[in-house]
């Protein structure tokens, strides 16, 4: 850790990178901004607020253009395309040039007001700190969506952190060192900190309504998510095929038991189709789910060596257009 780290953790950080991933968000970007100005003002810190148009299909970028002409800590970076919201805030992560990164959702929900919540607790010794909300406001099937992906991400993480992961984070700067070289489609911040640290905090912070707009994040997509996760960060689902076959082997080795111990002791052959197609339909169904979890491996590895980008950056305004070169 460098002198300067190591006197950002002793007196609380010496600067600051909010990074957002923008989609469709053009009626709450300046709402946003307007927040966060008086917020990182009272800090007396340098500060950046970098938003990362993720594809938008609004004027989200033509305001992000018209903040940074009229802000000057506000930088802008356009996506070719939609990468999803974690590629964006990878991008914005590699272009931020302070000493601490907080990443926030464009909609409200994370009220700027709690980010000192996030820069005290990190100042405890800690390298990442989530802002786990005090009551989701999200409907039934985005709860229990977010708690299926928690869940998956807690088996990746290993981390007693994992139940408290959200998009509100605030970490070290010096933690991409860690990730710097990752490129391949698939991207989850949260799983990359773990590959540089494992002191990970959380606190309690208000979760406002959503003001502007609906949710971008349906069932199906942080089902996706997880899956994305699971075979992306992780052998567990390798190891469940293990178990599984391991499972039916000996499911199949006590059936052959029992036929042979009915013939010898009873001269009896256990009759009957159904049982037979019974236990085919088992082992093959194994089979093929085992084959359909090392045909998502491969497909992994494949995209990893095309060396598919996380990001493609179309222009950048502001202090980005250097960062993004």
């Amino acid at each position: 850790m460098s002198d300067r780290s190591i006197a950002a953790a002793r007196s609380g950080p010496a600067s600051v990178s909010v990074v957002i991933a923008v989609y469709n968000a053009a009626r709450s970007l300046e709402p946003l901004l307007d927040r966060l100005a008086p917020i990182l003002e009272r800090g007396g810190v340098p500060f950046e607020v970098i938003l990362v148009n993720d594809g938008s299909r609004d004027e989200s970028w033509a305001l992000i253009e018209r903040c940074s002409a009229q802000r000057p800590w506000v930088v802008g970076i356009d996506l070719s395309r939609n990468f999803g919201q974690h590629n964006a805030l990878l991008c914005g992560i590699r272009a931020a040039r302070h000493d601490v990164i907080v990443t926030m959702d464009d909609d409200l929900q994370n009220p700027p007001e709690e980010i000192h919540k996030l820069l005290a607790r990190l100042g405890e010794g800690l390298d990442v700190v989530y802002g786990s909300p005090e009551q989701e406001q999200h409907g039934l099937w985005r709860d229990l969506a977010s708690q299926t992906t928690k869940l998956v991400l807690g088996g990746v993480l290993g981390a007693s952190t994992a139940r408290q992961v959200c998009g509100f984070r605030a970490f070290r700067h010096e933690l991409r060192e860690a990730f710097s070289d990752y490129s391949g489609p698939s991207v989850n911040v949260d799983v990359l900190l773990t590959w540089a640290t494992t002191r990970f905090g959380a606190i309690r912070v208000r979760h406002e309504p959503r003001q502007y707009g609906a949710s971008n994040y349906t069932f199906g997509k942080l089902a996706s998510h997880a899956l994305n996760m699971l075979t992306g960060f992780s052998t567990l689902p390798l190891q469940l095929a293990s178990v599984l076959g391991f499972v039916l082997t000996v499911f199949g080795m006590f059936l052959l038991v029992l036929v042979m111990a009915r013939y010898l002791i009873q001269g009896v052959i256990i009759p009957g189709f159904t049982f037979l197609a019974s236990v085919i339909v088992i082992f093959s169904g194994a089979q093929l789910f085992t084959l359909g979890v090392i045909g998502e491996y491969l497909a992994r590895m494949h995209f990893r060596i095309m060396r598919q980008p996380s990001y493609a950056v179309r222009r950048a305004v502001g202090a980005g257009e250097q960062a993004c070169r």
